[in-house]
């Protein structure tokens, strides 16, 4: 039986770059765990630099050489044009990432977006891996400072024509989420994002509160603004959710982000897209993660 090889895996964030390096496919304890700063104002050359850095330690850290390594990225390389695209590191918008990362390292190297990491690791490592192991199909969205998603089939991300597979935060969903960065208007990023959920809360109250404490002052019969926060999140969960569900009928969603903290999405959430299903039940099974900010990493690694 051939043995098997440890898996690279680098999660670039906008702060930092943290890797891993697992001793086997499935495996949870890492052989090696480092971080860097990502130091993304001093430039794009930079970025590769640290990557390069990152990688090398690695070695010398865990004792084994990378063959190849997974990278997990904010934004998306285009399919056809191979430029990163919708980055929020920005200095790396229009720039071959993967051929120069490649070049710079002399490996090959598997790269997807952080929301696809997210979800690979969750279904081969994390809750789904635990709970739900016969699942196929599985949603992972990631609802924070953004809303974004991943999409994983048979244990392999699905990326799609564009590279945008799962990116449902700019799917339209209603007018009053007002224009959103993107040029477009509606977003679900811009309704069910936590700055979102806190603007609305600042426009209907005068007060600005931060999302746990909305979330605390609801049901507690003395804050009817965060009530109606939190029924509006409710409400537009449900919508959006339920057009995923119409489209990729998933075995399982697993929700992160600081948003997908928020217990009433996997009890009044669930229900509410009970009434947008295009069937007479739902079976989609809901899950919070298991692997938390690791996620992104061990995804990058399992690519």
């Amino acid at each position: 039986m051939k043995k098997q090889e440890p898996l690279f895996g680098i999660d670039l964030g906008g702060t930092k770059i943290e890797g891993i390096v697992l001793p086997f496919r499935g495996s949870t304890e890492p052989i090696s765990r480092l971080r860097l700063p990502t130091e993304s104002a001093k430039g794009y050359d930079h970025i590769l630099q640290q990557i390069k850095k990152l990688t090398s330690m690695l070695e010398t850290d865990s004792g084994f050489k990378a063959s190849r390594i997974g990278i997990c990225t904010p934004g998306t390389s285009d399919p056809k044009s191979g430029l990163q695209k919708n980055s929020n590191t920005t200095c790396l918008n229009g720039k071959p990432f993967l051929r120069d990362l490649e070049k710079s390292l002399g490996l090959t190297v598997s790269m997807a977006n952080d929301a696809n990491c997210f979800a690979l690791a969750e279904a081969t490592l994390g809750i789904v891996k635990e709970k739900m192991p016969e699942a196929s199909v599985v949603f992972g969205i990631i609802m924070g400072t953004g809303v974004g998603g991943g999409l994983v089939f048979d244990g392999k991300v699905w990326n799609g024509a564009h590279g945008i597979a799962g990116e449902w935060g700019h799917n339209f969903l209603d007018e009053s989420g007002g224009p959103c960065y993107c040029g477009k208007s509606g977003c679900v990023e811009n309704i069910l994002s936590g700055p979102a959920l806190e603007r609305y809360y600042a426009a209907e109250s005068g007060t600005i509160k931060g999302l746990k404490d909305i979330v605390n002052a609801a049901g507690q019969s003395t804050d009817p603004i965060a009530d109606r926060t939190m029924d509006r999140m409710v409400h537009f969960f449900g919508k959006a959710v339920a057009c995923l569900i119409n489209i990729l009928d998933p075995d399982a969603i697993v929700i992160g982000g600081g948003v997908g903290n928020v217990d009433e999405l996997y009890t009044r959430g669930v229900k509410e897209a009970e009434k947008y299903l295009f069937n007479p039940r739902l079976e989609t099974a809901f899950f919070k993660p298991k692997l938390g900010d690791s996620a992104g990493v061990f995804g990058a690694a399992m690519l």
